[in-house]
């Protein structure tokens, strides 16, 4: 596969449904974890912000590298390049509502610093390659045909430490940093 397939979504990807497993998380207070940072500086999430974005997905594709069989069925799988493109492409308008903006998965640095140079991304990734926040936070998650256990797609709009709202399910992927973007402009002020 070439980097414009991820980049592109397919017309036929299955829409995600609410399943309840966010519904605890509104107002909750960001538990102080560290993670590494594709900035090389490690970020403890409980002191992000004061306002910040923590957009959460499954994983980036990575050209060359075919994706997990069944991927593109996994309803709210596919599309974390277009989602973290859109987040790069609202970046400076978030800036200059004074929201701070993080995308987090299980990948490694390394994977997630080859993603962020070739997509050319002005925010740093977080890898919680073993799943604490899930765990601390229980945040929703699914296992893969390959047997890893990855992240479910959800945004946390943190507020000094707080989950001040939470986006979930997420769907399109593409359309979803606008979406935060809005959701900013109508909160901020």
């Amino acid at each position: 596969m070439t980097a414009a397939n991820y980049e592109q979504l397919p017309a036929d990807l299955p829409v995600p449904e609410d399943d309840g497993a966010a519904a605890h998380l509104a107002g909750a207070v960001m538990p102080s974890i560290t993670l590494p940072a594709t900035s090389g500086e490690p970020v403890d999430l409980s002191t992000i912000g004061p306002r910040a974005i923590l957009y959460v997905y499954p994983m980036t594709g990575t050209p060359g590298v075919p994706l997990v069989d069944g991927w593109d069925q996994i309803p709210g799988a596919r599309g974390c390049t277009p989602e973290s493109m859109g987040f790069r492409d609202h970046y400076d308008e978030m800036a200059g509502l004074g929201a701070q903006v993080y995308g987090l998965s299980t990948q490694g640095t390394a994977a997630q610093s080859e993603a962020a140079a070739r997509l050319g991304l002005p925010f740093p990734l977080l890898s919680d390659s073993g799943l604490v926040l899930a765990e601390r936070l229980r945040l929703p998650t699914f296992t893969a045909s390959d047997g890893v256990v990855r992240y479910k797609r959800i945004t946390l709009v943190l507020d000094q430490g707080r989950i001040e709202h939470v986006f979930y399910p997420v769907f399109p992927p593409d359309a979803h940093a606008a979406e935060v973007l809005d959701w900013l402009r109508a909160h901020t002020g």
